[in-house]
Parts: structure tokens; sequence; C-alpha cells
């Protein structure tokens, strides 16, 4: 049934309060791990570090920096490859990208975190979490299958699925295509990755436009794919080391990719010993920004007890 101008009214009113807060959300960049990184912060009191996903940056947290801030100190980065990071030749592995984590907190001077990762950006975290163990106190993973089960459990149908995953390996073809069509290009996998297929649109849609029109964007992106065989050569090895800390898994119901070709509850509980599987109904590929206020509730009584 279609939302009401009311409901729609108050719901809107409840995302602007997501995002006014006392706490400035601040620009900086730094150098670490050989890159210039670029990253958000906001808030003070125990660390807690959100890293992105495909097709996003670290605005796809917009929804939930002025929530959490409020009770902790919150970094989020552009991942290597993204925003307003570097972009280098080379690096993407998710062991390297994990480094870029381990460099950046070292500047800053930080040593344990909470640490949420989405897609692509759960990819880092996870191999942060089994690498740097002693540096993570728990996780939160979103909507993601880590790379070697999706490798492990390729065939015609998960090909079908997970086309872009191979699209994206081709040397420089992708680049080419989609460079003049970028708003096209996103546009198609907002739509077909969210429930409601008009949940990013207007200045949040355009934001990522202007992302991914910035030069090497694209190539970044693909980069961060064309590790794939590094990250299942490093999965591989430490496939049967389960992550010790609290874990939460939160994945779209409706992400046929995900929820609807996973048994996202096993895939998890095979991955960590201490695991919260929670599904999110009405809800496809990016949680944080299709069900934020669903995903705060989630967040803030999983980090409840973190005190740093």
């Amino acid at each position: 049934m279609p939302l009401t101008t009311t409901e729609v009214a108050s719901s809107q009113r409840e995302r602007e309060n997501m995002t006014s807060t006392i706490n400035p959300i601040v620009n900086h960049t730094l150098r670490a791990n050989g890159i210039r990184q670029h990253y958000l912060d906001s808030g003070s009191g125990p660390v807690v570090v959100l890293l992105h996903g495909f097709p996003e940056t670290s605005f796809a947290w917009r929804f939930q920096i002025p929530v959490l801030a409020n009770k902790f100190r919150v970094i989020a980065p552009d991942l290597r490859g993204y925003g307003e990071t570097d972009k280098p030749a080379s690096g993407y592995d998710k062991r390297n990208m994990a480094q870029d984590l381990i460099a950046l907190l070292d500047e800053l001077g930080i040593d344990k975190i909470a640490l949420i990762g989405h897609d692509r950006g759960a990819r880092v975290a996870t191999r942060f979490a089994k690498d740097h163990p002693q540096r993570l106190d728990r996780l939160v993973v979103m909507d993601n299958v880590p790379t070697r089960v999706v490798a492990q459990n390729m065939n015609a149908q998960t090909a079908r699925a997970y086309w872009f995953f191979l699209f994206h390996l081709v040397p420089d073809l992708p680049e080419a295509l989609i460079n003049g069509k970028e708003a096209e290009w996103l546009h198609y996998f907002f739509a077909d990755w969210c429930y409601n297929p008009h949940a990013i649109e207007g200045t949040d849609f355009d934001t990522y436009v202007k992302a991914y029109k910035c030069p090497g964007a694209v190539r970044g992106a693909m980069s961060d794919y064309r590790a794939n065989a590094e990250d299942v050569k490093q999965d591989l090895v430490d496939a049967d080391t389960k992550i010790a800390c609290p874990t939460m898994a939160i994945w779209g119901e409706d992400f046929y990719t995900v929820g609807g070709m996973f048994d996202m509850r096993t895939v998890w509980e095979g991955m960590a010993t201490h695991l919260r599987a929670e599904p999110i109904a009405q809800c496809g590929h990016l949680p944080q920004e299709e069900q934020p206020e669903r995903v705060n509730t989630l967040l803030l009584d999983f980090l409840g007890t973190w005190k740093g």
C-alpha cells in the first residue's frame, strides 16, 4: 500500500532529524599506508569506524553519523579508490585495504575500535577482524556474502546475479563504457538494488554522480573488484578461523543476490563465533540508506556496551 502524504512527511522529518546534530561532521585528510586518505570525523568517546561499500562513498553514512556521534567518536573513511581518497594503480587486496585502516588509526593514535562495514567495506572489515583481532572489540557486517563464499558457490545462477563482479574484472572496458554515462550507470544499481527504486534520488543521487565523475573514480572502484582473485586466495588460507569478537550481520531481505540467494544466518555462523543475525524486511542492498531508522536502532543496541 502506498504511503500517505502524512506518512511521507513524517518519514522525511525523521530523516532530517538524523542529519541534524550538535556534533559537527569534519572532513580530514592524512597520509597513511602510502596514500592520502579522506575521512569524516564526528563526536567523542569510544571509536566506531564506518566502511562504505560500492557504489558509494563515506556519504552513505549520512543518516548514521549524527546519531552515533551522540555517544561515540565516529570515523568514516573513503576507501582506497573511492571518494576523496587516493586512487593508486595497486593495493586493493583486502589485506592491504585493512592495512589502510590500521595506518589511519595509528596516525590518529587510536587503538581498539568497533567496526561497521557494508558491502565492499564489509570485506575489508572481515579481513581486518581476522588479521588484527587485537584492534577490534565488535564487528557489524551489512548485506555482504563473504568473497570466498561467493567464489565457492559460483554457478550459472550466481553468475547471472553477480554479473557486475565479472564485468568489473575486465581490464579497461568498464571505464570506457561508463565514461560520460556515470548517472545512467549509478541509476541502474540504485534502482535495481533498492526495495524502493526511488530510495536514492535528487541531491543524494547527484552527490554520488559527482563523486564518480572525478578522475580515476570509476577505475578505483573497478580496481577494488579486480583484486578478487587475491582476496579469495587470502580468505582460503584462514577459512577455518572464525571471527572471535561479537559480530552482527544485517541484510536486506529483498536483495536477490544476498538474502534471496544465500542463507545469511548460516553463512555468517560459519564466519563468526558469536553471531547476532538481523534481516531487515522491505529492504534491498543498502540498509543504511533504505531503512536508516531500523539500522540505527540495531547499531545503538549492539554498540551499547562499547566503552572504549
